[in-house]
């Protein structure tokens, strides 16, 4: 029966231990133990803290249909928030004086 391929230990059983080898996170479940999944550069798994790229840019995210969400729009009302705020300050400045 030893050369039967049914019984024979799967793959994974004889690679355990080098899976045992990597790091883990170091998250807390809900259940107060650490979380067993493999961490990433920065410590933790995908689920508890990985990086997030965000979002694709460009064309395939449909970024381009109308350009009001466009990153060259958002900066371009941020700067203009930033103006209106200093010329706000500066008018409230001159009320007081």
């Amino acid at each position: 029966m030893s050369g039967n391929p049914v019984h024979r230990l799967p793959d994974w059983r004889i690679t355990l231990p080098m899976a045992q080898a990597v790091s883990r996170c170091g998250a807390r479940t809900r259940r107060g133990k650490s979380c067993r999944s493999p961490a990433m550069a920065n410590g933790r798994c995908r689920l508890h803290g990985g990086a997030s790229p965000g979002a694709p840019r460009g064309e395939g995210n449909d970024m381009f249909r109308h350009g009001l969400r466009s990153i060259d729009a958002i900066e371009r009302r941020r700067k203009m928030t930033a103006e209106l705020r200093a010329i706000r300050r500066s008018l409230q400045e001159l009320a007081r004086t």
